[in-house]
């Protein structure tokens, strides 16, 4: 029986370190650098770049004809810092799984937004706000370092997407609003917007989520904000609620291959 359980631990064992191996290989696939943006806000960020896009130099990958969508990821209030690490938190095995790389090779960035700040600085708690006349510090970073990837030779303007969870729920509303024509896709996660301006992105693909029993931010924020779009004659807004499932529901949302391919069939064209 000792000798049984013993196997057992030691199988365990094994199965973890694959599991942590497997989680420092999909981490250390995101490039860490700090961008600083035009007013000097420093932004730590991690960057995937696709395989075949690191193994050519810049002359011959700017003469290639192969384009990269460009994904903007943006974290939860959890994930806040300058460690240049906990903004992978949820994602890192997502958009650099081999499976996904290989179907849909893309541009990855993954900002972090430092304590004290938001991506939208609003209250989460309300059951409705007003979009800020100011973009965030640090969505606002995040936006001219998403236009500096954009404007790589190989990347895809016309294919840039923008998915966040939480707080980045509430990041990915407010950049999508800001910047209508800018992104092909959006995909928010228990978030909310400000149900006035809905009529500016009713033309944007969106897949929105969020959860029937959330207590952390109301499930009506996202409800209100979808009724609010098709009340403008908006058709490319799809929203899913989960019930009975409270504010943490994005690793079921991202762990459904469906939505990632949904996220990557949309371009601006």
């Amino acid at each position: 029986m000792a000798r049984t359980t013993l196997l057992l631990l030691l199988i365990l064992l094994s199965i973890s370190s694959i599991a942590q191996n497997a989680d420092n290989n999909a981490r250390a696939r995101y490039a860490k650098a700090v961008f600083t943006d035009s007013v000097g806000t420093r932004l730590p960020y991690r960057l995937y770049v696709p395989e075949d896009a690191r193994t050519c130099g810049n002359e011959a990958a700017s003469d290639r004809e192969k384009k990269y969508p460009v994904i903007l990821f943006l974290h939860g209030a959890g994930e806040r810092g300058h460690d240049n690490e906990a903004n992978l938190s949820y994602i890192d095995k997502v958009f650099a799984s081999e499976r996904f790389q290989k179907e849909h090779p893309c541009y990855v960035i993954v900002p972090q937004c430092e304590e004290n700040f938001r991506w939208c600085e609003t209250d989460w708690t309300l059951p409705y706000h007003m979009m800020p006349e100011k973009m965030s510090v640090y969505l606002s970073a995040a936006n001219e370092l998403l236009d500096s990837i954009a404007a790589l030779p190989d990347a895809d303007p016309n294919r840039l997407y923008v998915t966040g969870m939480s707080m980045g729920g509430f990041g990915t509303w407010d950049i999508i609003t800001r910047y209508p024509n800018k992104f092909a896709a959006a995909m928010p996660i228990c978030g909310g917007a400000d149900e006035t301006k809905a009529c500016r992105i009713k033309g944007v693909s969106i897949r929105a989520f969020h959860g029937s029993a959330d207590r952390l931010v109301k499930v009506e924020r996202s409800r209100n904000i979808t009724r609010a779009i098709k009340a403008c004659g908006g058709t490319k807004i799809e929203y899913t609620e989960f019930q009975g499932m409270g504010h943490l529901i994005w690793d079921k949302v991202y762990s459904n291959y469906g939505n990632l391919e949904w996220l990557m069939q949309n371009s601006r064209n």
